[in-house]
């Protein structure tokens, strides 16, 4: 197989997604093991995610399981995409991503999301309300505060052992959130979530109104999407039916369920709306053989101008999708 473009920086997202039937320990256990292949294949980064009280996704605590993916690998970067501040105190996540960097060096990124509960009854037990991503600026200050001993909303208290460490972080941002990363001279992960045009739009505000700071002497910009691969075109669509339809279903119905099989989907009746929703979900994505993904993915870097893409494929048929993933990362070069 032909390589194309082997100079981007190509890493993962994995949401520990739950499967249809299993029980969520294994979409744990299937991260850790999906970390050790990603690094085999050549990504760049292995970053695992945030949610709580959603019955399809796993990962409710990033850092803990950030912990466990750096220990199954060995040289791969290992991160959150992301940790959400406002869920947290900041010194807190400072304490805990300054054990990583301790017990990881040199290994270790800090995503920070700007997100709360995914529902009032989950924003109630962590204790926030909606509004608290409104001061997402301000906590985001008072954490690379408590690692270079600059943060003053606490005076006389100190984050060990993060303080004194070098922990690169990253903003989660879909629009406004662009602005703050610049603001904090932080690179910026951004996803199509609105559509192309208006992500384009957002990075070219990032990199207009970017402040270098001691963590960026210039902008940074990750993409984040699906990419998804198989040896047909039709096959690759496929693997876009089980997160489409869950998708579809949490914005007809208010949650997000477990990944069900494509078959099941395809065969499924759908009221307009769900169908609606579906369609929209399959959309936006880059899913073909290894050459046109590759093909899609570096033309869609050059439009962007940006410095990385981070893969967010899920589908129901692990073996499938880790098969994608090694197939994009042969027609990139990365191995």
């Amino acid at each position: 197989m032909t390589t194309a473009q082997p100079a981007l920086r190509v890493s993962v997202l994995d949401r520990s997604r739950t499967r249809q039937g299993e029980e969520p320990a294994q979409a744990l256990r299937d991260t850790v093991a999906f970390a050790r292949e990603a690094e085999r294949f050549g990504y760049h980064r292995f970053w695992v995610s945030e949610h709580h009280g959603v019955p399809g996704v796993a990962g409710s605590a990033p850092t803990v399981l950030a912990a466990a993916v750096a220990a199954a690998t060995m040289r791969i970067r290992v991160g959150t995409g992301g940790v959400m501040l406002p869920n947290h105190q900041p010194m807190v996540v400072a304490e805990q991503f300054g054990v990583l960097a301790s017990l990881f060096p040199g290994r270790v990124d800090m995503g920070l999301g700007r997100s709360v509960g995914f529902t009032d009854g989950v924003r109630r037990a962590l204790g926030r309300e909606r509004g608290a991503a409104d001061d997402f600026g301000a906590q985001l200050a008072e954490l690379l505060g408590w690692f270079d001993g600059s943060q003053q909303t606490h005076r006389g208290v100190h984050a060990r052992p993060a303080e004194g460490l070098r922990v690169p972080a990253f903003v989660l941002a879909t629009g406004a959130g662009a602005d703050l990363a610049a603001d904090a001279g932080l690179p910026l992960v951004i996803a199509a979530a609105r559509g192309e045009d208006r992500m384009l739009a957002a990075i070219d505000r990032y990199r207009t109104r970017f402040r270098p700071s001691a963590q960026a002497a210039e902008p940074y910009v990750v993409l984040s999407g699906t990419v998804a691969v198989a040896e047909t075109a039709e096959r690759a669509r496929e693997l876009l039916v089980p997160e489409a339809w869950s998708g579809a279903y949490a914005r007809t119905h208010g949650e997000f369920p477990p990944l069900a099989p494509a078959a099941e989907i395809l065969a499924r009746p759908m009221t307009a709306r769900e169908r609606a929703a579906y369609e929209q979900s399959l959309a936006g994505h880059i899913a073909g053989t290894p050459e046109q993904a590759a093909a899609d993915l570096a033309a869609l870097m050059a439009r962007s101008g940006a410095d990385e893409y981070l893969v967010t494929t899920s589908t129901y048929d692990r073996a499938a999708m880790t098969e994608s993933y090694r197939l994009l990362a042969e027609a990139l070069g990365l191995s």
